[in-house]
Order: structure tokens, then sequence, then C-alpha cells
């Protein structure tokens, strides 16, 4: 075992970015903030309170008036320059995720690195405005038109307790790059993530109020949205809070970018490698913990190789090696929290009585060093059937349940059919005339073939379906649409 050094035993008492400072906050409602190894507190995250979410909305809207007038070179070399911090910082960063969040210090490094590339992808984006405003002369006689795109001002971005960086990187650097200041709002799962990504940005130089952090909850969420100077919001979370978000916008009529949950399918065809699909479904149905909205836990066989395929899948699984992120050979860290350890136990003793059968049992591993951890060890199940509740929503654990269908069709419909979830799907298979079926039949915004974890890269949009999205953008490069206006100018000089 090779221990990576953790970045600080304890981060202290979180504090709020508002303005361009570091404040403490005057709240009395404070909560502590444990490793997900070890059950050890490593901070303390207290709750805003109206007058300090109020006092970050001000700042953002003061700085607005600052931020819309920096010229696009100005902005973009900003961007840049943060990409370029990010880049310095970027095993420091993953070392507090992995201590934070609980995954593995690959999983992290991963992570940081889509972080650095949806940066990239904006400085992309800041650029692209020049050649997306559009201009047109003598539209009539004497009479030219031009369209520019402008930004609405201060957003709330809402990031999630499973990826705390890489959805603050799915909007920020794009609001940044469009000209709109962020109150971001973290998940209270692991803050101290989200604090390490926005110190090392205010690092970089933006203007003051630029970009807030306040800690709260939804409670704090709803407020934030609520104040007239906030002009819509990002969110990556849970359905639920999608839709309470999305009422609340087309209430006060504010633009937004939800995105919730999945339920997430692979199929696996005859004409596929077993060795390799086994092998590949670690990742995509234990990696991180199952905790990933681009997961799997339904894997449906197509054909007849199920004994083969179940026999391989238990003997890849059974060798991931359980432990602390920060070992360097650890394959799956502990669950985020002991509440999301307890929801997935619930989840699999629902799949259990509505008639699965356990193949491979990871619900109570002892990891030596770790007995105080929230750890899930990999979880199989079988006889998995699409009409069962726990086959239309996630587990959001190292869950794998294993489905038969009688052919391609027959998995289609399950997919399209049997659940209101859009988010993603994979299928496993040599026929290029399966694949293409596959792409475009299955009603889900993310597909892969042959991959097990069909992750967009930073310029493609995060492109989910169904109640897995509610808004009106997508996020990364497509939230660009969020943060901007068009406007419209016709000019008569003859």
């Amino acid at each position: 075992m090779a221990l990576i050094t953790e970045v600080k035993q304890h981060y202290g008492k979180l504090k709020f970015l508002i303005g361009g400072e570091w404040v403490e906050s005057k709240s009395t409602r404070v909560q502590p903030v444990t490793n997900p190894a070890t059950n050890e507190v490593i901070a303390e995250v207290p709750e805003a309170t109206h007058e300090e979410a109020r006092a970050a909305v001000v700042a953002a809207e003061k700085a607005f008036h600052v931020w819309k007038d920096v010229c696009l070179r100005d902005r973009a070399r900003l961007l840049f320059d943060l990409r370029t911090k990010l880049d310095q910082k970027a095993e420091e960063l993953s070392r507090v995720l992995s201590q934070d969040h609980g995954r593995t210090i690959g999983e992290s490094r991963g992570s940081v690195r889509r972080v650095i590339e949806n940066v990239e992808s904006a400085c992309a984006a800041a650029y692209r405005l020049v050649k997306d405003n559009e201009h047109l002369d003598q539209l009539a006689t004497g009479i030219d038109q031009h369209m520019v795109y402008e930004p609405l001002g201060p957003f709330l971005i809402i990031t999630p307790g499973n990826i705390p960086m890489h959805a603050w990187s799915s909007f920020v650097p794009y609001a940044l790059a469009a000209g709109c200041p962020v109150v971001v709002s973290p998940s209270r799962q692991d803050p101290v993530a989200a604090d390490a990504i926005a110190r090392a940005a205010t690092e970089v130089g933006f203007p003051a109020g630029v970009i807030n952090l306040v800690h709260g909850g939804r409670a704090i969420n709803k407020y934030i949205l609520e104040q007239p100077e906030i002009q819509g919001v990002g969110l990556i979370g849970s359905t639920a809070a999608s839709w309470e978000l999305h009422r609340i916008c087309g209430e006060l009529g504010k633009p937004s970018s939800l995105n919730g949950n999945g339920k997430n399918n692979v199929v696996v065809m005859p004409d596929a490698n077993l060795d390799q699909v086994a092998e590949w479904l670690l990742r995509s149905c234990f990696g991180m913990g199952g905790q990933r909205c681009l997961g799997s836990d339904n894997v449906i066989l197509v054909g007849g190789r199920y004994e083969e395929f179940k026999e391989k899948c238990v003997a890849a699984a059974r060798t991931m090696k359980l432990g602390y992120g920060l070992d360097d050979t650890t394959e799956l860290g502990p669950m985020c929290t002991q509440a999301g350890k307890d929801k997935v136990i619930d989840w699999i003793d629902r799949a259990l009585a509505e008639g699965c059968k356990i193949v491979l049992d990871g619900r109570n591993p002892v990891v030596q060093g770790y007995e105080n951890g929230y750890f899930l060890a990999p979880t199989i199940l079988e006889n998995g059937n699409p009409d069962m509740a726990t086959a239309k929503e996630e587990s959001f654990g190292p869950v794998a349940v294993l489905m038969q269908a009688g052919s391609l069709d027959e998995a289609l419909d399950w997919i399209n059919n049997k659940t209101n979830y859009g988010h993603s799907a994979c299928i496993f298979t040599e026929s290029g005339k399966a694949a293409r079926k596959f792409t475009r039949e299955a009603i889900v915004g993310n597909v892969g073939i042959n991959v097990a974890v069909p992750q967009p890269y930073a310029f493609f949009p995060l492109g989910s379906k169904r109640e897995s999205f509610l808004g009106t953008a997508k996020s990364r490069m497509a939230s660009m649409r969020l943060f901007l206006d068009e406007k419209t100018v016709t000019t008569r000089w003859v």
C-alpha cells in the first residue's frame, strides 16, 4: 500500500466567498464534514443565513456591471489563466476530492482533468461569440442589421455531492465566458472539494464578486433563485430538485438547465466479447461507488450466453480492491456518505423483495484499517424484471442487476418505455447494424457503443432526455444558450 499524503487532516470551519472576500459565517447551524473512508471529521460547514445569501447576490449583481464590460480578449485571458492554475493545482485538487468524496485517486485525477477540459472548452466558447454575432449589410435599401449576444446577469449554480468539481466546471467557466457572475451553492455532502476549486479560481484575478460561494441547501437555493438580480439557475442533481426548481423558474420566468437522475442500461449482444465487457462493466456499474450519473445498474443480456456472462462478471467484480481513495492501489472507494450507503442497502433489499436473487453480496465488506468507513463492495443481482420498481430507479451504488431479453427490440422497449428517465444507454456488439439501430431508437441523450461510460467531451452537451433533463439549455458548451440573450439592431444611415 502506498498512501498519498492528505492536503490537510482538517480544513476548519468553511468560509463563504462573497464579493472577492472569504468571510466567516455568522450562522449557528453548522454540521460536520467527514472523510468517507475513515468517518473522521475533516471540516465544518455552516448553513448560510438569508443575509449572507443576499450579500452574495448583491456582490454578483455589482460585479455584473464590471464583468460584462470586460473586453472579450481579457475575459478569455482570465479563463486561460484559470486553466493554467487548475493544471498547476491538479494533484492537490485530486487529493482533496478523494479525501472529501471517497473516490479513488485515479478517478479524482480523471475528474479534475474533465474540469480543465471544460475550462478549455469555455475559452473556445468565448471566442466563438465573435463568429456567432451576425451582420448583414443592405438588408433593405440603406438599412443594415446585426445581431449580438448579451450576458443576462448573475446566475445561481448548484452542484451535487457526486461530482462537486466536475459539475462546477460544467457551468461556471461558461457563465464567465458569457459575461455572467455566479453564486455557487454546493452540496453539503463534500463541501471541502467545492471550497478547494473556488479558492483556486480566486487566485487567477477575476474581479471581486464574479465568483461567489455560499453553503446552505435547498431552502437557501430557493431564496437565492427568488432574488430579482438572479437571472436563472444551472443544476446537476436529482430529478426531485429539478422539478422543484423548474416550478420556481416557471413562476418567475427565469431560464434553467436542470439535470436530474437517470436509469441507465447496458445491452450486451450475443456477438460481444464477454471477457472485455465484464472488465469494462467494473467501471460502469461499480466505479466511483456507482455514484455517477453516467453509470449503469441494469445489465441486459440478449441471447443465450447468460450463465457464462454471469460467471465472468462475478469473477471480475470479486477482484476489486476496496480502500481509501488516497491509497493508489485502491480500485473502489467508499460511498460519499453514510446516508448514501444506507439508501443503496435499502434499494438492494427492495430489489430482493421484488424477486431478484443475490449473486454477489457486497453489503457488509470489512476493509482492514478502515472499518468505520462507508464502504460497499460490488453487488450483483439476477432475475431482474423491467416491471420491478427498482428496475426503474437508479441504485446510485456499486450494483449490477442482470436481466435477460429475447431480442434487441425487447431491450429497447425496456429502455424507452419502462422508465421516465432518458439519461444514457450503452450497447456492446460487433454488429454495425445493431449499433446503428440502437443509436437511432434508444430515447436517451447519451449513447455508448462498446463504451461502458458514454461521457461526452467538454465541447459536447450532456445530452439527457425525458425526466433526466428539464429547462431551456443543456450543460457544458450548450449552457452558453442559458447565459446569453440575443439582441438585433437595425440601422439606417443613408
